[in-house]
């Protein structure tokens, strides 16, 4: 385990000390606030409602789900559990360009929701028009940037980061895959006992 420790070390100067550049420090600081950057994901929940009209409300409500189920793993349960400490306040070296208040890093909130937001639009609209495309790679670019400014503006390890993305993964695949199912074996079955 103390390998893993020294890689996530490694890779977390790398990207807090060495591949820094005052123009992406301001873009990362941008990033990483909601209260700066929060408005893209209403943005994004505008697009969802307008381009698919009910389905799109669907979808949005799924995604809502998505995240707040993220966010209950990371912050109501990893964090509590593993309690690893913010690397800005265990390491000597390292840049942090964020007031950060003494809470516990393993595994991103900021990464998992990030990642549900970005997996659910992927389901739903990276097969459609090219303008859905386009929006996929948009918000899924944003979507990996938030949770890469994690680690640049020095809060979190990429370990943090990769274990935060899973998390959001997996309860986006979950909620899609209860929706689809409820959908086919319940709405649908029903729908046909009462053409009968």
């Amino acid at each position: 385990m103390e390998w893993l420790q020294q890689v996530d070390t490694w890779l977390f100067q790398l990207l807090n000390l060495h591949l820094v550049h005052p123009a992406a420090d301001d873009l990362m600081v941008f990033l990483t606030k909601p209260k700066l950057s929060g408005h893209i994901f209403v943005l994004a929940a505008l697009f969802m409602v307008v381009q698919r009209g009910k389905n799109g409300l669907v979808i949005l409500l799924l995604t809502l789900l998505a995240v707040g189920c993220a966010d209950w793993i990371t912050s109501g349960v990893l964090k509590p559990l593993v309690q690893r400490t913010r690397p800005c306040f265990t390491l000597d070296d390292y840049r942090l360009l964020i007031d950060q208040t003494r809470s516990f890093s393993f595994a991103s909130s900021h990464a998992s929701n990030a990642a549900a937001v970005a997996s659910m639009i992927w389901i739903f609209f990276s097969r459609g028009a090219l303008v859905e495309k386009v929006f996929t790679g948009v918000m899924a670019l944003y979507c990996f940037l938030v949770a890469v400014s994690r680690v640049y503006v020095g809060v979190h390890y990429p370990s943090d980061i990769i274990a935060g993305i899973v998390i959001g993964i997996a309860c986006s695949s979950a909620i899609y895959l209860c929706f689809a199912w409820v959908i086919k074996n319940v709405i649908q079955v029903n729908g046909m006992k009462n053409m009968t």
